[in-house]
């Protein structure tokens, strides 16, 4: 009977013993094989391994995939201006070195996520504080992206990559909301009439503008049209006197024509000498006196 429990105790001990240097580690898995003493942790990739059994060896497991963790509360930032501001940002990670890790950490990687966390907090506040409220909040991606740069200069001797931060809220204490949307109404409204200033003063320099080339151009225009009416009336007068140079005779009956049209209006009463030399193409188509009148003497 003793030598049955003796047999069922010590294949207890074999299987426990067994399954403590036979381990498993999945895809999502690396492991980290440690030993006491000087010995250098190895690394250890997917499948069935062996080790000694603890405490000669131990197996410490480290998820090598994409992470995230974010703060249960708000953290409170303060930007340039003095102004507090509540953010929830959530932090994408991957552990790239597992050795580096398990060293930094000495072996104890579950307290990753808070020094994360940390220094998440650290970069963030480094972030806001260069950004006015008004950029910090339309600019809430530079921010997150000058964060994780941040971050990422410190996470490398822990061999971690910070894949992204991203803000999943930018919020005003309840306190100071009402002041700060008032402050910012205001600041709105500031810029908002400087615009229409800058916009008025341009549009005035466009229409004194206009003005400066309406007048310029109406100069030219009138400048070329006495030029080119200088140039028809020189053309018309040049033609005339040579059409009238064949006949002067012709030309004086003409000139007479346009002095009579001239002098008389309609409906004008104009008592006149009709002996004078003004009328001797109303008494002569030739100009000349009538033959008559030089015939018949005059009474004395």
């Amino acid at each position: 009977m003793n030598r049955i429990v003796a047999l069922v105790v010590a294949i207890v001990v074999v299987l426990f013993a067994a399954s403590s240097m036979l381990y498993v580690v999945d895809q999502r898995h690396m492991a980290v094989v440690s030993a006491h003493g000087d010995t250098a942790p190895v690394l250890v990739g997917p499948g069935l391994h062996f080790k000694l059994p603890p405490p000669l060896q131990t197996a410490t497991l480290v998820d090598t995939r994409i992470q995230s963790f974010d703060a249960p509360d708000a953290d409170r930032y303060v930007t340039s201006d003095k102004i507090d501001v509540l953010v929830n940002p959530v932090i994408r990670y991957r552990v790239a070195d597992p050795l580096k890790l398990f060293a930094e950490t000495k072996g104890d990687t579950q307290d990753l996520p808070d020094r994360l966390a940390s220094l998440s907090r650290s970069a963030l506040g480094d972030a806001f504080a260069k950004f006015a409220l008004p950029d910090a909040l339309a600019k809430q991606q530079d921010i997150a992206t000058a964060a994780r740069m941040d971050m990422q200069k410190n996470t490398a001797a822990l061999g971690v990559d910070v894949i992204a931060i991203q803000l999943t809220r930018v919020d005003f204490p309840a306190a100071m909301a009402d002041s700060v949307f008032k402050r910012m109404i205001a600041a709105r409204e500031q810029v908002a009439s400087q615009e229409r200033a800058q916009g008025a003063a341009e549009a005035d320099q466009i229409k004194a503008d206009a003005a400066r080339q309406q007048e310029g151009l109406i100069a030219d225009a009138y400048r070329e049209a006495q030029t080119i009416k200088g140039e028809g009336d020189g053309k018309a007068a040049s033609i005339a006197a040579e059409a009238f140079g064949r006949d002067p005779q012709f030309y004086e009956f003409y000139q007479s024509m346009q002095a009579y049209r001239n002098s008389f209006k309609a409906n004008d009463v104009i008592v006149v000498d009709s002996s004078s030399e003004f009328f001797r193409f109303m008494r002569s188509p030739t100009g000349g006196n009538p033959p008559d009148a030089a015939a018949t003497p005059r009474k004395r």
